[in-house]
């Protein structure tokens, strides 16, 4: 089992969590550009990268720029109806998160990875364990419950990136949710497998 998790930042001068897991052993660092993410994925060839960013606009916009008041997608709105708190891909900073996303995520299929997206919000809520804006300690210790060896201090991005290495492994293992639509794009986050 090799995945790769990412919690990408929205532009390069922020940190962004990169986790590799390999079944036993996993690697976390902090990157930041492009290049770098891309050379780390590059260089582990995992079977599944799992992204925490937006990787695809609602169905019926063309652009973030365009303001045609569609501003959900599928997951979004499943999100919603399962009261799991996010920022809607519009919103002032998650803009940029979008469009890194999906520059990244167009990049690494044609270099044959598959991808998914996640959010670690939603993981965290979903398995019942403490997201970082709550306690680091308790989500480390929660985290290394499922197997991950992690070093004292990891900071939230890390852990965050983790959890997506942990969504990954899931849907390796076919125990996953799938929200939203085909046509858009699946949020891959824990459970069963089905489409909701």
């Amino acid at each position: 089992m090799l995945v790769v998790g990412i919690d990408l930042a929205g532009v390069e001068h922020k940190n962004t969590g990169f986790c590799f897991f390999d079944g036993k052993e996993v690697e976390v660092k902090i990157l930041h550009t492009d290049r770098e993410i891309l050379d780390e994925v590059r260089r582990h060839k995992p079977e599944v990268v799992a992204i925490d960013a937006p990787l695809a606009l609602p169905k019926g916009r063309k652009s973030l720029e365009e303001n045609n008041g569609i501003h959900l997608r599928e997951c979004d709105r499943e999100l919603l109806k399962m009261k799991i708190k996010f920022f809607p891909i519009t919103l002032g900073p998650m803009r940029k998160l979008t469009e890194r996303g999906i520059r990244l995520k167009s990049i690494l299929e044609k270099e044959g990875n598959d991808v998914i997206e996640t959010y670690p919000g939603a993981a965290q809520d979903l398995l019942k364990i403490p997201r970082k804006q709550v306690s680091l300690k308790k989500l480390s210790m929660s985290l290394r419950g499922f197997g991950f060896k992690l070093r004292e201090g990891m900071d939230g991005d890390e852990l965050d990136a983790v959890t997506c290495a942990l969504v990954g492994k899931f849907y390796l293992e076919n125990n996953f949710l799938a929200l939203g639509s085909e046509e858009e794009v699946l949020m891959i986050l824990p459970g069963s497998r089905k489409h909701i």
